[in-house]
């Protein structure tokens, strides 16, 4: 079958949420293929709906180095290698996405919960404010997001709170 039908196949199974019929049809491409960056984005997605948070942290991985301008691979990428494996790890990975994307507000507002989480209020403030001056939509969000309870409360968190790595399935 056309690679193409598979694409289309797979974007349709996606956005029906039929998960494991979206996997087969990206099995069904050509290994060549495998790697292309639109097959990594619909991994991604098929990953992240999935919440494998390995390998999406490994599609996400390759995308970011293949795509370095598109901050959403290395948020995305940040987002997977917090979940399998470290608040710590995430947050390397976006400061270096944000000498590459210093206007980028997700960026700012990601390291500003991480800052957050990991007891640096003063930082997380700088940060949390970067990112609502670049877009004031963030101001929303700073309001409710859970990692910035500590925040808005004043006082850091008990703990940092850190995630286990997770065994791949």
């Amino acid at each position: 079958m056309d690679p193409r039908w598979h694409l289309s196949h797979a974007r349709g199974y996606l956005e029906l949420d039929m998960l494991a019929e979206a996997a087969a049809e990206l099995a069904a491409l050509p290994e060549e293929r495998q790697f292309e960056p639109e097959i990594l984005t619909l991994r991604i997605t098929l990953y992240q709906k999935q919440q494998q948070w390995p390998k999406l942290r490994t599609a996400s991985e390759e995308l970011a180095r293949q795509r370095p301008q598109d901050a959403g691979a290395w948020i995305i990428w940040a987002y997977a290698t917090r979940r399998a494996h470290s608040l710590e790890a995430a947050e390397k990975i976006l400061i270096d996405a944000k000498r590459l994307h210093q206007k980028d507000p997700t960026i700012a507002f990601n390291l500003g919960c991480y800052r957050c989480q990991q007891g640096d209020l003063q930082a997380a403030r700088v940060l949390v404010d970067e990112a609502i001056a670049l877009d004031e939509q963030f101001r929303e969000l700073a309001a409710t997001d859970p990692d910035l309870i500590p925040l808005r409360e004043g006082k850091p968190p008990a703990a940092p709170q850190r995630r286990l790595r997770q065994k791949s399935p």
